[in-house]
Order: structure tokens, then C-alpha cells, then sequence
């Protein structure tokens, strides 16, 4: 798996857990576990620079929350965003904000490694949902960077 497929598994993991367990930001960093993502060896270079994605990427997807909100509501018909599975919710959050802000990064390796991350910790249609709404947002909105 690479760097930037692991950090973005470890963001879901954070985001979520900011989403439900109240925790502040500074103690799901430093309470976060690195079993699932290091092979049992106590954090590994591979896994320690994917961390420091990762904390890249949930600190920026915090801080332009309410503008990536927006976007998905909007894009979101019949969806509220609070009624939407937790994991869904913060995977699309963090799609969006990879979309708009990780200008080196195309837009549809975006969308499909959402998918792959809906599809491993979603529910078996959230693969389907994560591309219908990700894919709608392509549609409706101009992103900056490239789209391939």
C-alpha cells in the first residue's frame, strides 16, 4: 500500500473519530494507533511519513469543514449530512477537500481512492454512494488541478 493510500486511511480513521468520540485533535493524534499500519514493527518510516499526511490532510479537512460541507449538502439530494453514515460522511469530507486544496493530486485518483476506502470501511452500497456524489460534484463544480 502506499504512502499516500495509507495516510489516507489513517485521515478516515481520525476524522471519524473527531466526528463521534468528541475528542480534540491533539489527543486523537497522539492516541492514535499505528498496529494496523506498521506490520507489528513500532512505527516504520513508511508509516510515520503517511501520519504526517495524514495529519496534513484531517487538519486541513477541519479547517475548511464548513466550505466542504456545503458541497456535499448541496450535491447530496435527499441526504442530510448528519443522517448519513458516519464513515461515509467523513470520507466524503475528506475527498472534497483533497478535490479542492491537493492541487498535485487528479481528481478522479481522488474519487477512486474514496471508493476503495468506502468499499473497505463503509457498508457494501457505500462504494455506490461515495462515487454517485463524488462523481456529481466533478460535474457541477470546477476543481483546480488536473482531473486525470
Amino acid at each position: 500500500m502506499g504512502k499516500r493510500r495509507t495516510a489516507r486511511e489513517m485521515a478516515v480513521q481520525m476524522l471519524y473519530q473527531l466526528d463521534l468520540g468528541g475528542s480534540s485533535l491533539p489527543q486523537v493524534f497522539t492516541s492514535f494507533d499505528f498496529a494496523a499500519f506498521d506490520a507489528g514493527q513500532r512505527r516504520q518510516p513508511k508509516a510515520e511519513q503517511a501520519f504526517a499526511y495524514a495529519q496534513q490532510l484531517v487538519r486541513g479537512t477541519l479547517e475548511h469543514r464548513e466550505a466542504i460541507d456545503e458541497l456535499i449538502r448541496g450535491q447530496a439530494d435527499n441526504w442530510r449530512l448528519e443522517r448519513m453514515p458516519a464513515v461515509d460522511r467523513n470520507i466524503l469530507r475528506l475527498a472534497v477537500y483533497e478535490m479542492l486544496h491537493e492541487r498535485d493530486v487528479p481528481k478522479l485518483v481522488v474519487v477512486d481512492e474514496a471508493i476503495e476506502l468506502a468499499k473497505k470501511y463503509g457498508s457494501e452500497h457505500s462504494g455506490k454512494f461515495v462515487n454517485g456524489l463524488l462523481d456529481g460534484l466533478l460535474k457541477a463544480h470546477r476543481f483546480p488541478g488536473s482531473l486525470k
